[in-house]
């Protein structure tokens, strides 16, 4: 009966581990982010990002379904400009598996690995982080700054969708509850 009621824990636990993306923020505490209305993006910042232009449309266009979908209109003369920056690193990952006599896994003998055997596997990903800047128009400061951190596809079909997953979680952070 025990395990029945575990079952909706580890799901959960699961789902939960789906999501490939964390997501930081930060933001100066003196602003109030219910004055900004209107945005543009910041042309010198997003042209010194060295990505590829069709991932730098990619996250410009997702930006764009955020801000609109939280009620924002893009000016010519903005209340707030959106800046973006992006680093990304290789990670290794290396995983050894034995098998045969002695301890480990599993009982009884393996033909296949009379001696025993080890296994190694070693795989490469893309590490991707993305830091999505607001900036007080007039001001000339930051007021607020989100970044995602997660694993990057090569797929084509997927890259919208891992960058639309990227943006709205970052986006969800805006505007930030104050405590």
């Amino acid at each position: 009966m025990k395990t029945f009621k575990l079952v909706p824990v580890f799901l959960l636990l699961i789902l939960a581990s789906c999501s490939t993306v964390s997501v930081y923020s930060d933001y100066d505490k003196n602003v109030n982010f219910a004055s900004y209305k209107t945005y543009a993006f910041f042309k010198p910042g997003i042209d010194k990002v060295e990505i590829s232009d069709l991932d730098k449309r990619r996250i410009l266009r997702a930006i764009d379904d955020q801000m609109q979908a939280k009620g924002f209109t893009k000016s010519e003369n903005p209340d707030l400009l959106v800046n973006i920056f992006t680093k990304a690193r290789e990670q290794v990952n290396v995983n050894q598996f034995s098998a045969g006599w002695g301890y480990g896994w599993g009982w009884g003998w393996n033909p296949y690995m009379m001696y025993g055997g080890n296994q190694t596997t070693v795989s490469t990903s893309t590490e991707g982080t993305l830091f999505i800047d607001l900036i007080d128009a007039k001001k000339k400061e930051m007021i607020w700054q989100g970044e995602g951190v997660g694993t990057l596809t090569k797929n084509v079909a997927k890259k919208d969708e891992k960058v639309a997953e990227f943006v709205s979680k970052i986006m969800a952070q805006y505007p930030p509850v104050k405590k």
